[in-house]
């Protein structure tokens, strides 16, 4: 595939990576500011919110179609295959935020502002460019297994890391809270949204790729 990237590709993505890496770094200026433990811990907890690390490959791959344009040759984070596979991130991040997570807590001011951006303008932000920009007719069904690593890694790293630090990112992989049964029936429920939404995306990219009669 040769690069098809255009001028109006490049602003989008310089934008929403500006956009992205100015939230991630207030996110993490909040953070520390309001910690309840160590600065050690309190910056692995930062990275260990799946919201910030999809964030985090959010801004970067808007970094790099932004250097680099999208193509499959080269940078990782400028394959369509790759960018579509963050869109299915970033859009359960948005929707499971906004659906479960939103009404348990209600920021005001700056953390305000961050939390709109982090779970709701950025991933909008996103799958519009998804749609707009990214590439659709070098999607196959059989990526949907490769894209199920990222989730299933950070889930294995959360139930591994939790007992010892007696601190669960999100309220529904709490074990302490939950116990295991119930826990992982909620990350399994979680795990068939991924692979729900990474078919959803891939039927779309499909359809959107066919030449029109």
């Amino acid at each position: 595939m040769t690069n098809q990237t255009t001028s109006s590709t490049k602003t989008y993505a310089a934008i929403g990576a500006v956009i992205g890496w100015v939230a991630l770094l207030l996110q993490l200026y909040l953070i520390i500011a309001n910690r309840v433990a160590s600065v050690p811990e309190t910056i692995i907890r930062y990275f260990s919110f799946f919201t910030i690390l999809t964030n985090i490959l959010v801004a970067v791959s808007f970094t790099q179609v932004y250097l680099k344009g999208i193509t499959d040759k080269g940078n990782f984070f400028t394959r369509p295959k790759i960018l579509t596979a963050i869109a299915v991130y970033i859009t359960i991040v948005g929707l499971i935020y906004n659906l479960i997570l939103r009404f348990l807590w209600a920021p005001v001011g700056m953390a305000k502002l961050v939390d709109e951006l982090l779970h709701t303008l950025i991933p909008v932000a996103y799958i519009l460019f998804w749609v707009k920009f990214v590439p659709k007719q070098y999607m196959e069904w059989r990526n949907v297994l490769p894209w199920t690593i990222y989730p299933l890694v950070y889930l294995g790293y959360t139930l591994l890391r939790g007992p010892s630090a007696q601190w669960y990112p999100y309220p529904f992989v709490d074990v302490i809270s939950l116990g295991y049964n119930k826990v992982l029936v909620n990350s399994a429920m979680v795990c068939a949204v991924f692979i729900f939404f990474s078919f959803l995306f891939i039927g779309i990219a499909k359809m959107m790729s066919k030449p029109s009669a």
